[in-house]
């Protein structure tokens, strides 16, 4: 961690986090753009993909087995995402490192997906050629597709898009497409069929 607190000066970056269960929340995170340390890395022309893996351990996580979901948590993006500058490093929140529960020591921070799609408890990092699996998309792929972009066009199968309840207010408002950085994300899915590829 001291190695990769090194490599860029931390910034405050305020996001919108928006939850696939249709509610959100505005959150000061702390950490850097992800393309820093995928730069020095420097990826083969092979790489399209980034592989990400959570930290788990059946001894310390017994009731894992009973989730619901297999563990180590998975989760990938194209590389044209994840060097998107929005793409976040994240090691702290509200001006304090991260707590375990929101994903210690390192997480990644998407604000333009849903929040599923950033992964907590980062172990390992992969350059891969093809789309690597992800957690949700494995677990029920009618719900959760590989991109999962904020789409209020994209109904879930069991609950609308449209709106979200943003925690802290009684009445909803609507979902912005892209969570409201289309200016900063659209570009990356032009020509694509996102309803398609949700």
């Amino acid at each position: 961690m001291d190695d990769i607190l090194k490599l860029a000066p931390l910034e405050e970056r305020i996001y919108r986090h928006r939850c696939v269960e249709a509610w959100s929340i505005v959150v000061p995170w702390i950490g850097y753009s992800f393309s820093t340390i995928a730069k020095l890395v420097e990826p083969t022309p092979k790489a399209k993909y980034v592989a990400f893996q959570s930290y788990y351990d059946p001894k310390q996580m017994p009731q894992g087995r009973w989730a619901g979901i297999d563990f180590p948590y998975v989760e990938g993006l194209r590389l044209d995402e994840a060097m998107n500058p929005l793409a976040l490093l994240c090691v702290g929140m509200y001006g304090e490192t991260l707590a375990n529960q929101d994903g210690a020591p390192l997480r990644m921070v998407l604000p333009w997906k849903y929040g599923f799609k950033s992964i907590k408890s980062l172990v390992k990092i992969r350059f891969v050629g093809s789309q690597p699996p992800t957690t949700w998309n494995l677990a029920a792929p009618n719900e959760y597709g590989f991109y999962s972009n904020v789409n209020p066009n994209v109904d879930h199968p069991r609950w609308s898009q449209a709106k979200e309840r943003r925690l802290g207010e009684f009445f909803k408002r609507p979902t912005l497409m892209f969570n409201g950085y289309g200016d900063q994300v659209a570009s990356l899915y032009s020509g694509m069929d996102l309803k398609k590829n949700f």
